[in-house]
């Protein structure tokens, strides 16, 4: 069923991944997509997988790191599309260090790819949202937002961000029918990982009630549900968590 039809949706990192997986997903929901990645190679296999869906795919290289790559996609989707329903900000990075080993460096580009380009692509959208009346924000963070993690305190205060300003903005914005929600997946079995430690992610699996990581196309029915009517409709400033059980709210 095609829960998006001509909805106009924004996908960030959709190269890879998560962001690629909530694509095809949105894919086969009908919506046409404006697909942004900062690697070219990805983001034309993964706008090519889209489009032998069936979809409409405009294609946007843009690093989500400064504040005009991570404007690039709402604009282009608003010049291209005539506008913006959904916006998925899933584009992040992923380090691992112990807290007394992190430079400011390290801790300052975590920041500024997971947490601000998250405001910045927002607040972007926004007035094109309110001025209709409609529009979803989904924001991925993760569970370690929620619970920690050793060796990722960067990481995980960055995606903590995410859930808060996730509140906020939808406390801000509800009334004028823009829902704003995030994700925390668990675990994921993506590229985003492949930086982490083999003895992390083998002890971070035998601590999961489900015993294994997701896979992305496990998530990507979460972005479908938030984004589509009726089934979104009364999300409000939630975290939804396809986590493997590593956090139960």
């Amino acid at each position: 069923m095609q829960h998006l039809h001509n909805r106009r949706a924004v996908i960030t990192g959709a190269g890879s991944g998560i962001g690629a997986a909530i694509a095809r997903a949105y894919a086969v929901a009908g919506a046409r997509l404006l697909l942004a990645d900062r690697d070219p190679a990805r983001l034309a296999e993964s706008a090519q997988a889209c489009r032998e869906l069936g979809a409409e795919v405009v294609e946007c290289v843009a690093d989500v790191g400064s504040v005009e790559g991570a404007q690039a996609g709402v604009d282009a989707c608003v010049e291209h599309f005539g506008g913006i329903d959904i916006l998925v900000n899933n584009a992040g990075m992923l380090t691992q260090a112990r807290c007394v080993d992190l430079s400011i460096e390290m801790w300052n580009d975590m920041l500024r790819v997971d947490l601000t380009s998250v405001f910045v692509a927002s607040q972007r959208a926004l007035p094109h949202m309110l001025a209709q009346r409609w529009g979803r924000i989904i924001n991925v963070a993760s569970q370690l937002g929620i619970k920690g993690g050793a060796e990722l305190t960067h990481y995980a205060a960055a995606k903590a961000g995410v859930i808060g300003f996730t509140k906020s903005l939808a406390l801000e914005v509800a009334m004028d029918n823009v829902l704003v929600n995030a994700i925390a997946p668990g675990p994921i079995e993506t590229p985003l990982v492949s930086g982490i430690s083999s003895a992390w992610k083998t002890a971070k699996a035998a601590e999961l009630p489900l015993g294994r990581f997701g896979l992305a196309d496990e998530v990507a029915p979460t972005a479908v549900l938030l984004a589509s009517e009726p089934g979104g409709n009364l999300f409000v400033g939630q975290t939804l968590g396809p986590n493997s059980g590593d956090v139960m709210p």
